[in-house]
């Protein structure tokens, strides 16, 4: 088995005026974006936020989609205050796993339950060296770091009914908190809709929620939600 590195962190810096950023993105339709995952009634949203980071990393280095393995994230964590299925975050993620390497989903499918670490040298899908923190609070780096790197991991406030029922339109929820955060998901693109600034967030709930697992977030408003304060991607080798 390799051996756990060291693990670097940076933070995202954009140089990037908002008029030079491009108006729409959507990494969906160029192929490094994976299907719709489904959790089940497991916490386990930290993985699957993490593993898209990293699936769409690789496809945009190796262009091959592969989609990774969440379970090998849950069983594999020692102590670090991500216990299992019950909640964990990001950069806990990145720097906490036995080594900075993730099997495949075909090779160790999800289970939804936390069991012994099986992690296999032999079907690697992807190794990482560190992450990049995003300026917390920024929707304009957030924008640039989703048109200029690809799918950013982000944790956000999903404790209002008003997400957990969400099925179409440009989510827009003034009660929620940007500090509170209790969820993480996927951004995969932006754009606007009817003057509604948006970013398409990938769930982790089957295609049955929301737009077929998908949901338009608001945009600029004032880091609604949270969407903004702690977002990150991983450095892909």
């Amino acid at each position: 088995m390799p051996e756990k590195a060291e693990i670097s962190r940076q933070i995202f810096v954009t140089t990037s005026e908002i008029e030079a950023l491009p108006s729409a993105v959507d990494w969906r339709k160029y192929g490094i974006v994976t299907p719709i995952k489904d959790e089940g009634q497991y916490g386990a949203s930290w993985a699957f936020s993490i593993t898209g980071a990293l699936e769409g990393q690789h496809a945009k280095i190796y262009k091959k989609l592969v989609s990774l393995s969440e379970q090998n994230l849950i069983d594999c964590f020692p102590s670090c205050g991500n216990y299992g299925c019950n909640g964990g975050w990001m950069s806990n993620g990145y720097r906490n796993v036995t080594v900075q390497a993730l099997d495949t989903e075909e090779s160790y499918p999800y289970t939804g339950v936390k069991g012994p670490c099986r992690f296999n040298p032999n079907t690697i899908g992807v190794t990482w060296t560190g992450y990049t923190d995003i300026i917390s609070g920024s929707e304009l780096a957030l924008q640039a770091a989703i048109a200029e790197i690809g799918p950013i991991s982000i944790e956000l406030d999903a404790s209002h009914s008003s997400f957990q029922f969400y099925s179409s339109g440009v989510y827009n929820e003034p009660n929620c908190s940007s500090t509170k955060l209790n969820f993480a998901g996927l951004i995969v693109g932006y754009g606007t809709q009817r003057q509604d600034d948006y970013y398409i967030f990938k769930n982790c709930w089957s295609t049955s929620w929301g737009i077929h697992g998908y949901m338009l977030m608001s945009r600029n408003k004032k880091n609604q939600c949270g969407v903004a304060t702690r977002a990150s991607y991983p450095f892909v080798i």
